[in-house]
């Protein structure tokens, strides 16, 4: 990890998803990208807020910043029966 003086840089990326809720209650996920700013990654959501099935749904979008090199879930979970493969 690259440091400046004595601090180490924490450095961080921004996931961009869109998810929408399908009429039998569970969710439509897509991974659309990972960008190395929140500009550009607002800058994404701007185009893609053009087209079809996104301009329908443009509170779908989501941009979470998160920092590499890090663990975001550091729980267990439960199955709970509804999973189908």
């Amino acid at each position: 990890m690259p440091f400046v003086g004595s601090a180490r840089l924490k450095m961080r990326v921004f996931v961009l998803q869109h998810i929408r809720e399908l009429p039998d209650g569970t969710d439509d996920v897509k991974l659309i990208g990972v960008y190395s700013s929140e500009p550009a990654g607002r800058a994404a959501i701007t185009a893609l807020a053009l087209l079809p099935g996104f301009c329908e749904h443009p509170a779908g979008f989501d941009l979470s910043a998160y920092e590499l090199d890090a663990t975001h879930w550091a729980e267990g979970f439960e199955l709970s029966g509804d999973y189908f493969f």
